[in-house]
Formats: structure tokens, sequence, C-alpha cells
């Protein structure tokens, strides 16, 4: 497919998006018979936003497969699990969004199109809420703890109400990323499309991004891990206190901890 063709149908697709045309959203990057991670998750979120959970998990399976180290990616799938009550599955979504956050306290996705910034907290806010889905109080209570006495940006909900909440037994709801919030294409190459030659043909060239599948761009926002830093539990085969040490590793170990806990 040529990428002047593939930027048409995204650039369609988030018109679509701007006006809530979900299933013409839908229908418009089923065109695309490359499709990337920020497509597919733009596809998911069109699918979400039609209350459609199981096909936005077939979506989102896709994008990471295209882009293993897209947090925002596990974060938005990790809210999806839970929609559809599969909560090991979403934990352990968790604990792959945060170690794909690098260290990083936060990952501002703008300058891949995504007006969304990604809060470690906010990642940790989320597994706590499965593990109150779970009825695991006491751990969902100790991760509250740490999210209290992280220095967090962006808009979230009242900690200590949440952690009032716990004690009282009752479940968290999930942090969502705004509905409409997508990946948009570059500005500047959908603007030259309009642009022609005197052959009458586009002057945008061939995307590298777009022929190596635009895999990895998660990691380029935040840099490289080594891959004995990634511990992840088999879906459907993990236990809440076994999950909870994955937690507490990384929140303790001097490779990770300024990811949550800021000075």
């Amino acid at each position: 497919m040529l990428y002047t063709d593939f930027l048409q149908l995204w650039a369609s697709s988030v018109q679509k998006v701007d006006t809530q045309d979900w299933q013409g959203c839908v229908s418009t990057l089923e065109q695309i018979t490359e499709p990337t991670a920020r497509t597919l998750f733009n596809m998911a979120s069109a699918y979400l936003a039609l209350g459609r959970p199981e096909l936005a998990l077939n979506a989102l399976d896709l994008a990471l497969v295209k882009d293993e180290h897209l947090a925002v990616g596990f974060f938005q799938r990790s809210t999806v699990m839970m929609l559809l009550d599969r909560l090991e599955e979403a934990l352990s979504d968790c604990i792959w969004a945060q170690k794909h956050m690098r260290g990083n306290p936060v990952i501002d996705y703008k300058q891949l199109g995504l007006r969304f910034k990604l809060y470690s907290w906010q990642v940790l806010y989320n597994a706590a809420v499965v593990y109150t889905r779970m009825g695991h109080w006491d751990q969902a209570q100790e991760v509250l703890e740490t999210v209290s006495r992280e220095s967090t940006g962006g808009k979230g909900p009242n900690i200590e109400k949440a952690m009032n909440n716990v004690k009282r037994g009752e479940v968290l709801a999930p942090l969502l990323i705004p509905e409409g919030v997508v990946f948009q294409p570059n500005k500047c190459e959908v603007d030259q499309l309009k642009e022609r030659d005197f052959l009458g043909q586009a002057k945008l060239c061939h995307n590298s991004l777009f022929s190596s599948g635009m895999g990895g761009l998660g990691a380029g926002l935040c840099g490289a891990a080594p891959s004995s830093q990634v511990l992840f539990p088999c879906p459907g085969h993990g236990s809440g206190s076994r999950d909870m040490a994955l937690l507490r590793e990384t929140l303790t170990s001097p490779k990770h901890n300024s990811c949550f806990l800021t000075k």
C-alpha cells in the first residue's frame, strides 16, 4: 500500500472521530491493508465508543504485536480486560505498561500524534482498581499508598477518598483514556498530500516508519531497557500475591523506583 494512500485513510478516519462517526472510522481504517500500531489503537478506541470491547481487544492485541513497547497500548488494554472481567490479564497489562515506561514518571505521546500523557501513577491506580475487583483489598490499599506518596501530574481521582472507599470494601472505577483521543497523522504530511508536482504526483516521499510497521515507537519516547527488566505473569495462571510481588519488586528496585516514587 502506498504511504500516501495510507495517510489519506488515516486522516479521513480521524475526521470521522471528530464528528463521532465511530462506525465510519472503523470502516475507513479497515481499508488500510498495512495497519500500524497507531491506526490499530485508533480502531480499538472506535470499537470502545461503539460499546464493542471484544473487537477493541482484538485491535489492541494486533497493535501491541506491531509495537510491543507501547505503554499506552497496554494501559488501554488493561481497561478493556477489566470491562471483559479478565482480571488476571488486566493486572498483567498494568505491569507491562509500567515496565515499558522505562523508569519515566510520565510519557507524553504528543510527538506521536496522541494528545495524551500517561503517568506512572495512573498505571498503578488501575492496578489497585483490578485488586478491588478481585477482592484483594490489602493489595489495593498498599498500591494506593504508593500512589499517594507520588507527586502526581495531570487530573486524577482523590487518592485519599479512594483509600477510604477501599477500606469500606468498595470497588473502584478505572481511569480511561478520554473518548475521541486518538493518534493523528502528522499535519505537515497531510498538508503535503494536497501539493502536486508538475506530473500530478504527490511530493510526499515514502515514510520509513510506515515501511517498518512503526514498531518500537513507544520505546523511542523513553529509551530502551534491558530485557531482564521485563517480568510478566502468564495470563490466567497468576495469583494476586504473585502479581503483588512483581509490583512490589518494581517499586523497590533501584532500576525502576523512579517510575513511581519521585523525589
